[in-house]
């Protein structure tokens, strides 16, 4: 083995000596012109990649050639996807991977989103207009169909009927199924779809939701003790733990609308207890509500202390809250005058620095909260950090900032002082990939031209670094040469 070894590694170092001699021969015989020829094309190719880069980056905010590496080649070279939950521990896996999902999606279901029946067609009613866009509600029948149905509904008449309800486009159609699917048994989700929709007022969508509640719970106790029977079992504990989870908060919300605010504060910790890896409903933007409209500024900062973290994906209900709350220390004594005679202090300045970064993060919700833009009805889907996300943060909570005394003035002082652009917060580095091929478009464009310039003195350089880059294989295969006799060596080289 040892003499098999030693017989193919001087044969391949053999072979890549007569390699080397070759494309010495070559590169001897080459012209200028070749180099030139060769640099030019590098740079052509490289710079079209580096375009090619630069606007994919620019749309979809990363490097291809990085995404094509880790989605692809990685798999191919062996590679753990971090994201994927272990066997060892499915559930805290899931929520892992739903809490990874959840950080990166734009486009945020309205946490405090109206009632289409009892608020949203009132607007119908009065102008005659729609106030929801086709994407808009596109966006919720995607949502339903995702959290109120699974793959077994067929073995239930009802919810057969209702998965197919989700998808209708007619209102009508929809509330119609709904009472067929009542007529059939007490289904949860029928109940819901006439609360949202066929509910003209507040009250009659919380009874709706009272009768879903029973009907939920009651879905939701049988499912559970089924739930570890096998994946369709699993299928239906997750769907009826999202629609209970629904009207729990939906009843909520109706008791904030209806004035009964520590109720609703109540029911919301209680679900948020019940359900504390359910995240993706964001129970918590609720509850701030609630305890600023109660003026339980404590609560609210503890609230905050638990959500406003960095691994957490923002909101600008978290973030504009927490300005609120350090102006509140400071903005009933703030003036411009005095702080610019003598400085700001340091809650002043932790005030400022709050708005700065809530700012940062939605640059579009000033102009809301300071009425310099008016407010319409707010979209059942928001864009994180876009104009949908500023107007349903203000529709909500302009009056809280009102409520606390000179807190919009120290907020249009500081906005004022910052920047009316669209801000790019936090600002994305360029990919390695960029900056690579940017790097090499640029050296071989040089090259290029100083081979076009001066064709003989390049010519030169690059003969002498190719000798010097090979002059340790050099080096060894003419030690290999006087160390073996000239007749082997005669013999292997006519193999």
């Amino acid at each position: 083995c040892i003499a098999f070894f030693f017989f193919f590694f001087f044969f391949f170092f053999l072979l890549l000596f007569l390699c080397l001699s070759t494309v010495s021969m070559f590169l001897n015989t080459l012209t200028p012109k070749f180099y030139v020829a060769l640099t030019g094309t590098s740079s052509l190719i490289s710079g079209l990649i580096l375009i090619f880069e630069w606007w994919y980056f620019r749309k979809y905010g990363t490097s291809f050639i990085e995404q094509v590496s880790v989605s692809h080649l990685r798999p191919l070279l062996g590679g753990v996807d971090s994201s994927s939950p272990s066997n060892s521990n499915t559930s805290n896996g899931e929520a892992d991977s739903n809490r990874q999902s959840v950080s990166e999606c734009k486009v945020w279901r309205n946490p405090l989103n109206l009632f289409r029946g009892a608020e949203y067609n009132r607007y119908t009613w009065v102008t005659g207009r729609e106030p929801l866009t086709y994407y808009d509600m596109n966006l919720s029948a995607q949502d339903h169909q995702t959290f109120f149905t699974c793959d077994s509904d067929h073995l239930r008449p009802a919810d057969a009927i209702m998965q197919k309800a989700w998808r209708e486009r007619n209102p009508q159609a929809r509330i119609s199924a709904a009472h067929e699917a009542l007529e059939l048994e007490d289904c949860a989700t029928a109940y819901i779809l006439l609360a949202e929709e066929e509910a003209t007022t507040i009250m009659e969508a919380e009874r709706l939701f009272k009768q879903a509640l029973k009907a939920g719970e009651g879905c939701y106790r049988r499912s559970q003790q089924l739930q570890h029977h096998g994946t369709q079992y699993e299928a239906q504990h997750r769907r009826d733990t999202n629609v209970l989870v629904y009207i729990k908060r939906r009843l909520a919300m109706c008791s904030r609308k209806l004035g009964r605010t520590r109720e609703a504060v109540k029911m919301m910790r209680d679900l948020m207890k019940e359900f504390p890896l359910l995240s993706m409903f964001n129970i918590h933007e609720n509850l701030l509500e609630s305890l600023l409209e109660l003026q339980n500024y404590a609560d609210v900062q503890a609230v905050l202390a638990k959500y406003d973290d960095i691994s957490l994906p923002k909101s600008a209900t978290i973030c504009y809250t927490a300005a609120l709350l350090k102006a509140r220390a400071v903005s009933d004594k703030f003036s411009p005058e005095a702080a610019s005679r003598r400085g700001l202090s340091t809650a002043e300045m932790n005030a400022v620095e709050a708005i700065h970064r809530a700012v940062e993060f939605n640059p579009h919700v000033p102009k809301y909260l300071l009425e310099m833009k008016s407010l319409i009805l707010p979209p059942e889907h928001i864009l994180k950090r876009g104009d949908s996300e500023a107007i349903a943060y203000a529709f909500f909570h302009l009056q809280h900032w009102k409520r606390v005394e000179g807190a919009l003035n120290l907020l249009h002082c500081t906005w004022e002082g910052m920047f009316h652009e669209v801000s790019v917060y936090p600002k994305k580095e360029l990919p390695f990939f960029i900056l690579f091929t940017a790097g090499l478009c640029s050296f071989t464009a040089m090259l290029a031209l100083l081979t076009y310039q001066f064709p003989e003195l390049m010519g030169v350089f690059a003969k002498a670094f190719l000798s010097t880059l090979f002059a340790p294989l050099n080096f060894i295969m003419e030690k290999v040469e006087s160390i073996l006799p000239s007749s082997l060596w005669h013999q292997l080289t006519r193999i």
